[in-house]
């Protein structure tokens, strides 16, 4: 078998974890997300404990390797019965939802601090003004704040889902079959590292060239300028 056919094989070998890649990543992006839209809140609230709280998950989560918070979340939460005996264990004895949690709860401590930055970067101005206006201040986030905090963390957002993409490669440690668990049991075949591994980095290119296009999509039409010339071109339209 020469070289380009062996790399072909691999490739075509590789292909069927793409979806579970995908769907780690998109499933811990999405609840560390939300979990670090509400350490960002915590963060900004300006109440003591909420505030420590989130400064100790945060510092924690930051603080610790993924892999040894993949390991414990894996193979140390079975050693506590009365989470054995609860509504939990059917989910939390299974890999994939250990590697989403891990990767979730991960996330969600560099999430916060991005949604933090992108808030304080806020002008006070504008927020003076709407509590002037009389607005509260769960319709002040919604309506002012959290939709140009949005727009400002889009780029440093799309570097931590490039980050989660490549991250999911930790979960073939804990015997999940995504691409770098394809990968390793290939290896264990062939005894061809190098080239297989090459093929496995070649597909999480792709798919961070993909992350990169969609982030950059978001990026111009959801810029300021991008919005001021739709709404120009609305009432020219019309």
């Amino acid at each position: 078998m020469n070289e380009l056919s062996f790399l072909y094989e691999m490739f075509m070998r590789l292909i069927p974890g793409i979806p579970l890649t995908i769907q780690l990543a998109a499933s811990s992006v999405f609840f560390g997300g939300i979990l670090g839209l509400m350490l960002a809140l915590m963060r900004t609230s300006g109440l003591f404990v909420p505030d420590l709280f989130a400064r100790g998950y945060i510092s924690l989560f930051r603080g610790t390797p993924l892999l040894v918070q993949l390991y414990l979340i894996y193979y140390g939460l079975s050693q506590f019965p009365e989470l054995r005996s609860s509504v939990l264990w059917p989910y939390l004895r299974q890999p994939w939802w250990c590697a989403v949690f891990a990767l979730a709860l991960n996330t969600a401590s560099y999430v916060a601090e991005i949604i933090r930055g992108s808030i304080s970067t806020v002008p006070r101005g504008q927020i003076e003004a709407a509590m002037a206006y009389g607005m509260t201040t769960s319709l002040m986030y919604r309506r002012i704040i959290l939709p140009q905090a949005f727009v400002r963390m889009l780029p440093a957002y799309g570097n931590e889902i490039i980050l989660m993409v490549k991250a999911t490669a930790l979960a073939s440690t804990i015997t999940l079959m995504e691409v770098t668990g394809l990968a390793a049991q290939a290896i264990s075949e062939t005894y061809r590292p190098v080239e297989i591994f090459a093929v496995a980095g070649l597909i999480y290119l792709g798919l961070n060239y993909l992350t990169v296009y969609i982030i950059r999509f978001l990026e111009r039409s959801l810029s300021p300028t991008s919005v001021v010339s739709k709404h120009a071109q609305n009432r020219n339209y019309f």
